[in-house]
């Protein structure tokens, strides 16, 4: 099944042991890395968004700079966490960026998870608990769909400062197809059920809720089924678009080996996140040579519900070797797989 294939990167740097040691490295080699992966046919560039922490923060202007670089890959993020946004600027942020892009942005967006800082959102001035956050995230990112509406709701001013009009006011600059672009990162049926039935996207990630004793890839396939059946219930107006993400790292020479082919984590893992009672399983890291990933891939129940798939890269390890990966998958791994 032909599929679109992104990279998600994460952005970190660390002044030892990596190949990445500044932030302004960090955003330089996440602008190159769009602008090469877009020369080897790569659909999307995404990038992780985490507060206080030593890798890629607020969005907006990474995604401007690639939009400039860059003239068809997507550009998305995985995903923008709704505890620490405000609606009404993240609704200008993201509308201005996609028309920069020229509608190429794609945003993931969802409550997130745990951050370097403990309820680092009260630092943004929103003091409340983890608890009450859960149902804010959801409100405001409601809210922010509904912004994007471009209904007007402003009462205008008697005497404004530039001509305008009559009538209401409304969020400026208006990206009109932006909504339909909007993704909410999912980590169990229900909330899977929750994003159809708002006319969000649907992303799951690498890690969901325990929900059975079946493998990682069949509990995120039974997922994203769930999503398919509530979207069609919901009968919104354009047909939706599924996301997985993986870790794959062939292996094709001698640095491939020395990084990659030992001490990874090659089986699913149950482990427990912050704030969360109920156990979740990552899924494993695919590691090995491209005839062997081929069939390990095959196999995957989640990949052949999803119409993308994001290869998480290892982006401490240069935009040189970041770029060597994503070449493999593309020339060797996708084909033979069907994606392309």
């Amino acid at each position: 099944m032909t599929k679109k294939i992104g990279f998600l990167s994460f952005g970190f740097w660390q002044p030892n042991n990596s190949y990445v040691t500044t932030a302004q490295q960090s955003y330089d080699e996440s602008v190159e890395l769009a602008v090469e992966a877009e020369k080897l046919g790569v659909d999307g560039a995404w990038y992780r968004v985490h507060h206080f922490a030593d890798q890629l923060g607020t969005p907006y202007p990474l995604m401007a700079a690639v939009g400039a670089r860059t003239s068809k890959i997507e550009i998305g993020t995985g995903l923008v966490d709704m505890r620490y946004e405000n609606p009404f600027q993240m609704t200008e942020s993201a509308m201005s960026t996609d028309l920069l892009t020229h509608s190429r942005v794609q945003l993931g967006v969802g409550r997130g998870s745990p951050e370097q800082v403990q309820d680092g959102w009260k630092y943004w001035g929103y003091d409340r608990s983890e608890e009450d956050m859960k149902t804010i995230a959801r409100a405001r990112a409601l809210k922010f769909m509904d912004l994007l509406k471009g209904e007007r709701f402003a009462e205008p001013n008697a005497q404004p400062m530039f001509p305008q009009g009559p009538g209401l006011r409304r969020l400026e600059p208006f990206s009109p197809t932006l909504r339909q672009r909007v993704w909410w990162g999912a980590g169990s049926q229900a909330t899977a059920i929750w994003a159809a039935q708002n006319g969000m996207n649907l992303m799951s990630s690498t890690l969901v809720n325990m929900e059975s004793n079946e493998p990682f890839h069949v509990q995120q396939a039974k997922q994203l089924r769930a999503f398919k059946t509530a979207w069609a219930e919901a009968g919104h107006d354009f047909t939706p678009r599924t996301l997985v993400t993986r870790s794959i790292m062939p292996i094709v020479n001698d640095q491939d080996r020395e990084y990659f082919a030992h001490g990874q984590q090659t089986e699913d893992e149950v482990g427990y996140l912050a704030y969360h009672q109920n156990p979740t399983i990552f899924g494993k890291m695919f590691v090995g040579e491209p005839d062997k990933l081929v069939k390990e891939l095959a196999t995957d129940e989640a990949i052949q519900e999803a119409d993308t798939v994001l290869i998480t890269v290892p982006s401490t390890l240069g935009l040189a070797y970041n770029v060597h990966i994503l070449d493999v998958i593309m020339k060797q791994i996708a084909p033979a797989l069907g994606w392309k």
